[in-house]
């Protein structure tokens, strides 16, 4: 008992984690989730539109439940007022709602933009690379002593997950030329976010106002 409380400790003290691989923003999906948690739909319903009618058009089951996993996750940190902008929104105000879910729920991705993304806007540097996703995980075992040791593939697929967030936010052009581009958060984000307080949220995503 007391070897899982521990254990438990160690848990809860990890700031990075690897629970952003399944791939970018997942903004047409994340309407479906967001529209299913504004219907406050009970887990045999989950489970329907899951597994039976595979609302997220999933290759299989298990790709299906890790999605929902992750997204439901993502939205459930915010409130209905955040679920109405991701499954009810402009495609701008839907993408910058999922892009402050993801940051609420990942600081991995959220420190990359305050840290990182905004240090390069500073220096009026043109694009991104990847030497510096590498140093910035280098970085992150300073700040988070308790975060896993990644092997490669996985240090990989962390870094294709958050430059696709970064390209599909409007951050940088693409994921093959890593160029930035100045973004504006929505409007209505912006005012979500302020008027529920997400501090760190706003501090990660106002990079270039």
């Amino acid at each position: 008992m007391l070897q899982q409380a521990a254990t438990s400790r160690r848990t809860i003290q990890v700031r990075y984690r690897a629970d952003i691989t399944a791939g970018g923003l997942k903004v047409r999906e994340s309407r479906i989730i967001a529209d299913l948690l504004l219907k406050n739909t009970n887990e045999d319903d989950w489970q329907a539109a899951l597994f039976e009618r595979n609302v997220l058009q999933a290759r299989n089951p298990e790709t299906s439940r890790r999605l929902s996993r992750l997204l439901r996750a993502r939205l459930s940190l915010m409130d209905s007022d955040l679920w109405r902008l991701v499954s009810d929104g402009s495609s701008l105000g839907a993408t910058h709602s999922c892009l402050a879910a993801a940051v609420k729920h990942s600081p991995l991705l959220g420190d990359f933009l305050d840290l990182v993304v905004r240090e390069q806007y500073r220096l009026f540097e043109p694009t991104l690379s990847k030497k510096l996703w590498e140093d910035y995980l280098a970085d992150c075992r300073g700040r988070d002593p308790e975060m896993p040791l990644w092997n490669e593939s996985t240090r990989r697929r962390l870094r294709s997950s958050v430059f696709q967030s970064l390209a599909q936010a409007g951050f940088i052009e693409s994921t093959r030329t890593l160029k930035l581009q100045p973004v504006h958060i929505a409007p209505q984000v912006l005012n979500y976010l302020r008027s529920n307080h997400e501090d760190y949220v706003l501090c990660c995503i106002e990079l270039t106002a």
